[in-house]
């Protein structure tokens, strides 16, 4: 019986590692989207911020009656 016990005890032990683990993967795999939204969010403000910057008459509508 000591040796069901043992058996059963390390299976318990491997699920719960496998659940830490698991739990672990999926905070880092949030960490990773929240990093790559803030890199989105940048890029986003730096190609506004470059429009803003455009001289006059540039950027605007191009008239190709001209």
């Amino acid at each position: 019986m000591s040796e069901m016990s043992a058996a059963i005890a390390q299976s318990l032990v491997s699920m719960r590692s496998a659940a830490t683990q698991q739990t672990m993967q999926l905070e880092m795999l949030k960490q990773n989207a929240k990093a790559d939204q803030a890199v989105v969010a940048m890029l986003q403000q730096a190609a506004e911020q470059q429009q803003a910057t455009l001289p006059t008459g540039q950027g605007g509508n191009l008239d190709v009656t001209a």
